[in-house]
């Protein structure tokens, strides 16, 4: 069983950064989900998928899970890409589309 280790990224319901500073650590499933046949939920035996620790720092996850013995992984966030935009942009002169209302 091996263990992610990864800082999620914001939400798109919401702007705020509240739950993307953290670094959180899940365990990978270790078996397939398989349906039932009789309500058609999803079925697994493998109960470790369903912890998700949080943590603050990197070195804090890293460190649980080599106390621990457990085989990890680190992914790293990607910088977000920053469009920089101006209200004054859209009266520009040289602006690609004529402004129309």
């Amino acid at each position: 069983m091996i263990a992610r280790i990864f800082r999620p990224s914001k939400t798109a319901m919401q702007s705020g950064r509240a739950r993307a500073q953290e670094w959180v650590l899940e365990f990978a499933p270790a078996s397939a989900r398989t349906p039932d046949p009789l309500m058609g939920w999803t079925l697994t035996d493998d109960t470790s998928a369903q912890v998700r620790l949080s943590f603050e720092t990197r070195d804090d996850a890293v460190a649980y899970a080599q106390k621990h013995g457990l085989a990890f992984q680190v992914t790293e966030p990607k910088a977000p890409r920053r469009i920089l935009k101006a209200y004054a942009d859209n009266f520009s002169a040289d602006r690609k589309q004529p402004w129309t209302h």
